[in-house]
């Protein structure tokens, strides 16, 4: 089994990692990176039953948690319901849970010796990782799509415009990207798949609870503002409500969003190619 799948992966290795040509480098760097992210999407295929398994915890947030919640109307949500004010803080905990754990398949292709090969080839470090990030994005447009069935069905004001959906879309897939590529980075630290998932199950539950998922910022403490502040789910949870939902708006405006978390995707990307080759040390 295991020298089956080393060897479909050496495969896609030899065959979707073109070297750098006469081409300009932005140009390459796409072209790499495209080539990386097409090889880990087709992965799925493999898996379809993974798609599946993706829409209960969605699933149970909303219909279970959402609806209690609606029955308390302890918190605040302005002018839209509480299942509304909550349904894309729920699509952006998806995301999150998804892309945290990503990480975890670049020690796989360590252990499988597909990594060696990423790294003995003349492909940029950078479209490496960031071939990974776009497919970790393209991976949670299912989510996306399982969270708007869910909450049409359950009557959410969902805005169904085109633009509305595709800044929705375009945001699941930034998001997924930042938590992928920061999933990434805790791999090449810890290296190995237990402390991985260790640390990932760490992770997860602060970064949801400190940020305005299920609930506003007016009503945290003074210290948990600040720190939901630093969060880049906060940014995401804002943009996904001022799109997705009618009469939802971003409290930071969708410029601002966008602009952190693109700075933190950045950041994250240069940080992740330098530690990448770490991973085989």
């Amino acid at each position: 089994m295991q020298s089956g799948l080393g060897a479909r992966h050496d495969g896609l290795a030899e065959a979707t990692l073109p070297a750098p040509g006469a081409a300009s480098l932005p140009a390459e760097f796409v072209r790499q990176a495209l080539a990386v992210a097409e090889a880990e999407v087709r992965k799925l295929r493999h898996d379809p039953v993974e798609l599946l398994t993706r829409a209960v915890q969605p699933t149970l947030w909303l219909v279970v948690f959402g609806q209690v919640m609606s029955r308390v109307r302890a918190i605040p949500t302005g002018q839209v319901s509480y299942l509304d004010f909550m349904a894309p803080g729920i699509l952006a905990q998806s995301v999150l849970f998804i892309a945290i754990f990503y990480g975890i398949s670049v020690i796989w292709e360590r252990d499988l010796g597909v990594l060696h090969k990423f790294l003995v080839s003349p492909a940029y470090r950078g479209a490496l990782v960031f071939g990974k990030a776009v497919s970790a994005g393209v991976r949670a447009l299912t989510q996306a799509i399982i969270v708007y069935l869910l909450a049409v069905l359950m009557g959410v004001q969902v805005r169904l415009t085109v633009p509305a959906v595709a800044g929705v879309l375009g945001f699941v897939v930034l998001g997924a990207a930042i938590f992928s590529t920061f999933s990434l980075v805790v791999a090449c630290l810890v290296k190995t798949r237990e402390r991985f998932m260790g640390i990932g199950q760490v992770l997860t539950m602060p970064l949801f609870f400190a940020s305005n998922a299920i609930y506003p910022l007016s009503v945290m403490p003074a210290w948990l503002q600040w720190i939901s502040r630093v969060n880049p789910l906060t940014y995401q949870v804002d943009a996904l409500r001022g799109l997705m939902i009618q009469g939802g708006q971003s409290v930071a405006g969708l410029g601002v969003d966008f602009g952190v978390q693109a700075a933190v995707l950045l950041a994250l990307l240069w940080l992740a190619a330098r530690l990448y080759p770490n991973v085989i040390n």
